[in-house]
């Protein structure tokens, strides 16, 4: 949608007090501009901005997260701006010809037509039928892809910075899901944090519960005290690991020991109680657009 479309809506959203998430026009060779374009479109409506997700996909744009988180950084001087990042150096969608390219890895998730291409490299599919990448692509249409478009580099520097949130995007109804659905939080505190020293667990922890939670106007959310509600995670870091890959992306993560969900306890030493807490999360509060006075890393939160 042309940003000029969307301004008389996000406008909207900043009068209801709300937040502008928005996927960028280009996560490519346009990144920068695309970035420019949402800070604008969100000054315009006097609403705070959340990227979803922040990454310098293609070849060609790798090593652009220091300069990406630059201009991140310049915008919250002014306006409150966020990020969130999963952790990890591939997408996953449906097949897009846009996205199709010998520059990187692309592996075929379902296909309607050729179920049986599933969970193949495209490059090996266009092989055996004798065609092009994108002819083969095309035959595969309606299709599921994981593509390997980022750097491991990039992707960090992203999940450590302070105005970036973990997220996970995973696809609950795809049949052949990214690893992500399942593993994205494991895998920070686990790998990135533990293993890695990307950041301190308190931090790790911060990034998936509180800075989520108050970007979001969602009060008694993301934080341990006395009032708030109570959904608790029980882990033994030592032995906690994601363990869904690409191969298997269905994988519950290991050394999660309990989840109490409201108060109630949902999930005990590997299996599920029966017991179903939840409920919608509406958020409660008007979110300010406006950096928190002398620290732009935080922002919107409280």
């Amino acid at each position: 949608m042309h940003p000029r479309r969307m301004q008389p809506l996000v406008a909207a959203v900043g009068r209801a007090g709300g937040v502008y998430t928005t996927h960028l026009r280009d996560e490519f060779a346009g990144l920068f501009e695309a970035m420019d374009e949402a800070f604008a479109t969100a000054r315009h409506g006097r609403v705070p901005l959340v990227i979803s997700h922040l990454k310098c996909a293609g070849a060609g744009n790798w090593g652009g997260a220091p300069h990406a988180l630059e201009k991140l950084e310049r915008a919250a001087l002014h306006q409150c701006a966020h990020c969130d990042c999963y952790p990890y150096t591939a997408g996953s969608s449906t097949l897009d010809l846009g996205q199709v390219t010998d520059e990187i890895a692309i592996v075929i998730t379902w296909s309607e037509p050729h179920p049986e291409q599933a969970r193949r490299p495209l490059a090996a599919i266009a092989a055996d039928w004798g065609v092009s990448l994108l002819d083969a692509a095309r035959r595969l249409q309606p299709a599921g892809a994981v593509y390997h478009n980022m750097s491991e580099d990039d992707m960090r520097r992203v999940l450590a910075h302070p105005l970036s949130m973990v997220g996970s995007d995973g696809l609950p109804n795809d049949p052949h899901p990214h690893p992500r659905l399942w593993g994205a939080f494991p895998r920070v505190l686990a790998r990135y944090s533990r293993d890695l020293g990307l950041m301190p667990l308190a931090e790790a922890v911060r990034k998936m519960t509180g800075l989520s939670a108050a970007n979001f106007g969602l009060d008694d959310r993301g934080v341990i005290r006395t009032g708030a509600f109570a959904d608790l995670t029980l882990f033994d870091l030592a032995t906690l690991a994601d363990i869904a890959d690409y191969d298997t992306p269905i994988a519950p993560a290991r050394g999660i020991e309990m989840v109490m969900v409201n108060g109630v306890v949902g999930y005990r030493q590997g299996a599920a109680t029966g017991e179903r807490a939840g409920r919608m999360l509406r958020r409660t509060q008007s979110i300010p657009n406006s950096p928190t006075q002398g620290s732009a890393d935080l922002c919107c939160e409280r």
